[in-house]
């Protein structure tokens, strides 16, 4: 039984071999070329929305993008963009900017939890109100169409422990 573990993407991994029980550990270093020759076999999935693909998507208008999205949304962009939610695009691309190239932007607190997420906004760090604190969330292309709110839990999930001794529930049924 020969087992051969292939060659990682980081520079300094150790490769592992098992030939009939003995483990031998190359301790090799790979060169910066060999290392960019392992990323790009790898090939990702494109993204795309609805049939169109990410940089298609960031060039579309306000109207071509409303034939993409569900009816709601739809009818909310037919309606216009209103002041506050326009408020909110412009300090992201602000900040988006301000940021060095190849770093995140800074984050941007809001309340507005029925914006729509529109393909300008992917990238930005937007922190989303939930009712007690800002909840900071990246935004990546497949929320495209959805609302901010919905990245944003309101509530604490119930967590399900052992039921207690009280007046109201003595019948229950508790081991000792």
């Amino acid at each position: 039984q020969i087992v051969t573990v292939a060659p990682s993407t980081h520079p300094k991994r150790l490769n592992v071999t098992r030939r009939e029980g003995k483990v031998s550990i190359n301790t090799e270093i790979m060169d910066a070329e060999t290392v960019s020759e392992l990323r790009k076999k790898r090939t990702f999935k494109k993204f795309t929305f609805r049939g169109i693909e990410l940089d298609a998507l960031l060039d579309l208008t306000n109207d071509e993008l409303m034939d993409l999205v569900t009816a709601r949304a739809r009818r909310r962009m037919s309606r216009g963009l209103k002041r506050k939610p326009m408020a909110l695009i412009k300090r992201l691309r602000q900040a988006k900017k301000e940021a060095e190239p190849g770093e995140k932007p800074r984050g941007i607190k809001t309340h507005l939890r029925n914006m729509i997420i529109v393909p300008e906004m992917i990238g930005s760090i937007v922190g989303i109100y939930n009712g007690k604190m800002f909840c900071g969330v990246e935004m990546k292309p497949e929320m495209v169409g959805m609302y901010l709110g919905e990245f944003a839990i309101t509530y604490k999930p119930v967590r399900h422990g052992r039921p207690g001794v009280s007046a109201a529930h003595q019948t229950r049924f508790i081991p000792l």
